[in-house]
């Protein structure tokens, strides 16, 4: 086998199945996600049109939501302590919120554009469309690090949306159905994840954009949750070996009705 094959074969790929889906507002152009406390939080983009929300899972109801200045176009999100950090795409300006209030703190400066926020326990991780992601102290939002992600010896570009789940980082490669699981210790991507037919984005109003971007983990309870720009669900999903062919589906549960 030649070591080029050898080295594609060394990284899996996953299926998935769906454990439940969710409402999700379709016209929400998600640009970040995470999971907290029972709530998901979004940031949704476009000039004049760009938010912060937090969102009931099992109704899709908005809990909270603050508009985002109508110049920017708001980029990913994430928490830490009290504070919600929100990019935004080409004005290289990052905004802080108060987590519960929403309430706009201060403003932070970095270079390049912000595509997407995750963060672990010790550090805040950021990507920009690049291969490169970087890595940022929580409390001055300055870039400490960078870590060059890869798969088979090659650049990754267009790593978007962002999630740390169980020590790797999964990125949303952009404008396409996959995942990738980064290491970050080495910046090698250890698995894809392939969501083909997830969902059929061809019934939406701009197919084109209107793809899949949405990572957020439930740490507690172990779910793992994705959706799209303007899709109409939050799928809750659970990771499978890869079949041949399409990846496995579950036929999909309602969602549970709330109280």
């Amino acid at each position: 086998m030649p070591c080029a094959q050898a080295a594609q074969n060394a990284i899996p790929t996953y299926g998935y199945e769906v454990v439940h889906r969710y409402p999700h507002d379709p016209s929400a152009y998600t640009e970040g996600l995470f999971y907290e406390d029972g709530f998901l939080y979004e940031s949704t983009g476009g000039i004049g049109k760009s938010s912060i929300r937090k969102v009931e899972l099992e109704t899709g109801r908005v809990i909270r939501q603050a508009e985002v200045p109508q110049s920017f176009f708001g980029e990913g999100i994430v928490s830490w302590g009290q504070a919600l950090i929100q990019l935004t795409w080409q004005d290289h300006v990052g905004l802080v919120y108060d987590l519960n209030t929403f309430t706009s703190s201060r403003r932070f400066s970095y270079r390049g554009e912000g595509w997407a926020l995750t963060r672990d326990s010790h550090h805040i991780y950021m990507s920009d469309g690049t291969p490169n992601l970087k890595v940022l102290d929580p409390k001055t939002l300055a870039v400490t690090s960078i870590i060059h992600v890869t798969g088979n010896s090659m650049p990754v570009t267009n790593l978007n949306e962002l999630e740390w789940v169980k020590g790797d980082i999964y990125a949303n490669i952009w404008l396409t159905n996959r995942i990738a699981r980064i290491d970050p210790a080495s910046g090698h991507v250890v698995g894809w994840i392939d969501l083909d037919g997830l969902f059929d984005t061809s019934t939406l109003p701009d197919p084109g954009n209107d793809v899949l971007n949405g990572i957020a983990y439930d740490a507690k309870h172990d779910r793992l949750f994705v959706t799209g720009k303007c899709w109409p669900f939050v799928f809750e999903i659970r990771l499978t070996p890869r079949t041949h062919g399409r990846a496995k589906v579950r036929p999909q549960t309602p969602a549970r009705p709330a109280g």
